[in-house]
């Protein structure tokens, strides 16, 4: 019974819970969805301006553009959120002053572009080419087909992708602990791990965990059946019997 008890005092411990939870909802909730709507925001602008360069004709614009998508896809978060969000004010790149949450965006931002960039570019070179060489026999000039035609039809083709990566970047914002967030800018696991760190108990932690998963999963879900909508279209109503004619 002891065995039990400690495990129940380790990961559940209801009272500890349940005074954790203001703070999770009043500031750690609210931080993690700002911080993951500001990240979101950068990630969109680079991955559209990346998509663009790698399918650019100009070598070089799209090997600069492809070694950036690579290399930040190929870095562990952890490594590239302590490299953009240190980095910068350590080597006197003070862009965002003393405000911290630039920095967490921004280094979030830059990482989810390269994902994102990826995301946009498969739905841009989706749209069929009857499409396009009907846009440009108009006189539409190679720029403005890709801004009117190609961007908006690609980007309605990328919204389950997109609805997806703004899921990892939910649980992503969980990282930027890394950079030192004051208190009343700390998110869900900065709250829950300095409560665990000051009660030698995990179920804060575990407390943030459900939180995250009540965000995350009915969102992956909808993600799921948007996807499936668009791939096999609105399910058509049957129609009434026809009568014989008397």
């Amino acid at each position: 019974m002891d065995g039990i008890q400690h495990v129940l005092d380790t990961f559940f411990d209801l009272p500890l819970i349940l005074s954790t939870l203001p703070t999770l909802l009043k500031e750690g909730l609210l931080n993690t969805l700002f911080l993951t709507v500001l990240a979101s925001v950068i990630g969109l602008v680079v991955g559209v301006f990346l998509a663009s360069g790698l399918m650019s004709r100009h070598l070089l614009l799209r090997l600069p553009c492809r070694w950036y998508v690579d290399v930040l896809r190929g870095l562990p978060h952890i490594l590239s959120i302590y490299l953009i969000g240190q980095g910068l004010p350590l080597a006197g790149l003070n862009v965002f002053g003393s405000w911290t949450y630039g920095y967490a965006a921004l280094a979030i931002g830059l990482m989810e572009g390269a994902y994102m960039a990826e995301i946009f570019r498969s739905g841009f070179q989706s749209v069929e080419k009857g499409i396009v060489e009907a846009a440009r026999s108009l006189g539409l000039s190679r720029a403005r087909t890709m801004r009117l035609i190609v961007i908006p039809i690609g980007f309605r083709r990328v919204l389950p992708a997109l609805t997806g990566q703004f899921i990892l970047v939910i649980k992503s914002t969980a990282l930027v602990y890394l950079l030192g967030l004051a208190t009343g800018q700390r998110e869900m696991f900065a709250i829950a791990q300095d409560t665990s760190s000051n009660n030698a108990s995990l179920s804060p932690l575990v407390a943030a965990g459900l939180f995250y998963l009540v965000i995350t999963v009915p969102l992956t879900y909808a993600v799921n059946a948007w996807d499936r909508r668009m791939r096999e279209g609105r399910p058509v109503a049957a129609l009434p019997p026809v009568e014989a004619a008397a």
